[in-house]
């Protein structure tokens, strides 16, 4: 694996500009209880000193005249995001109504995408929301694992992609999210464990379902970011094998998510359980599909240093009885660069395809 060295390293492994700058954006929406956008313009407008535009927001200056909005309240587009003012005619809808009409749906295969779709970078966002949604037209997975939703993320996905139902992890902020195709798979219950240390708002989603007769205990989460917190990482990590571990033993237990997790950082915890698999080692390490996270290749950060990592994890735990359902391929998604210049994510969405043993 590539590493930069010195300054760089830390900028890309450590806490990038532009991620510090996101993870404010969370902090002013909670304490203010706004949508991130208007938390940009704060922020911005006050050289992202938390406190001064907190400031800001609540106390505004006496002298503003009655007739000017405040930042974030005008329907200009660097203070606002609306995804879902779109007629439902445009190409991405009309592809989606022809898959869904000719799609022959295979109860021999089982299919699942998971991306951390980076809502809390507004720039070019309805544009790149528009480019995921392509990719899950095109794949149509029965399942798909979302994390870094934000809330108009989450309703331009109800509207555009309205044969999925769809269950999040919270409702504001940045929160993850797994769709269920209506048609395949039968929603059951869901639970929400919440990470107690957490600094960043994360959490773990478990949605129960089934497919074919197999009983699904599917699960996402976006664990804790950036190298300075690998020991909250890990304990996250902890809780989730933990919460796999617990599952019903008739239940394949299915985890996909943005984890921020180094290889070492896995081997510090003890390993995988032996009933629990990595589905990329499981595969063969397939090369193709190694790094998740790559600044060299992916320009939406920014970044110079050229970093590559495998963030985005598959878990996987398969029923008691029998091998019902088997981890076939994987490949990454949203390679190529939109319209607009930039990639639907800083990270690259994994498509994994499973057997299912009928």
């Amino acid at each position: 694996m590539e590493r930069p060295s010195g300054s760089e390293t830390e900028r890309a492994e450590g806490e990038p500009e532009v991620k510090k700058r996101r993870l404010l954006c969370v902090e002013f929406a909670s304490v203010a209880k706004c949508d991130p956008a208007v938390a940009q313009c704060y922020l911005a407008e006050n050289d992202w000193e938390m406190e001064r535009a907190l400031n800001s927001f609540f106390e505004p200056p006496a002298e503003d005249s009655a007739a000017e909005s405040p930042p974030g309240t005008a329907a200009g587009p660097e203070c606002c995001v609306d995804l879902t003012n779109e007629e439902t005619t445009d190409s991405v809808s009309s592809k989606a109504s022809t898959s869904e009409g000719i799609q022959q749906e295979d109860g021999s295969v089982f299919s699942f995408i998971t991306w951390n779709v980076d809502g809390l970078d507004l720039n070019s966002l309805q544009e790149r929301a528009r480019g995921v949604c392509s990719y899950l037209t095109l794949y149509s997975p029965d399942v798909i694992f979302l994390q870094e939703v934000i809330p108009p993320y989450c309703s331009y996905l109800k509207k555009r992609a309205s044969s999925y139902e769809m269950i999040t992890g919270n409702e504001e902020g940045y929160f993850t999210a797994i769709m269920l195709k209506k048609s395949r798979v039968k929603f059951k219950s869901q639970e929400i464990i919440p990470f107690p240390n957490t600094k960043m708002m994360r959490n773990l989603l478990c949605v129960y379902a089934s497919v074919s007769g197999n009983e699904l205990c599917l699960m996402t989460s976006h664990l804790e970011s950036t190298r300075g917190h690998a020991k909250e990482r890990m304990n996250q990590l902890k809780m989730v094998l933990k919460k796999m571990q617990e599952a019903p033993e008739s239940a394949t237990v299915i985890f996909a998510g943005d984890t921020n997790l180094r290889d070492h950082e896995v081997t510090k915890c003890g390993g995988l359980p032996s009933n629990i698999l990595d589905v990329w080692e499981f595969l063969g390490k397939p090369k193709h599909c190694q790094y998740t996270w790559d600044t060299q290749m992916n320009s939406n950060l920014g970044i110079s240093a050229a970093c590559k990592l495998r963030f985005d994890r598959i878990f996987f735990r398969t029923a008691a009885e029998s091998g019902h359902i088997v981890p076939q391929s994987m490949d990454l998604l949203g390679l190529e660069k939109l319209d607009c210049g930039r990639f639907p994510s800083d990270h690259w969405g994994l498509l994994c395809n499973l057997d299912v043993i009928l």
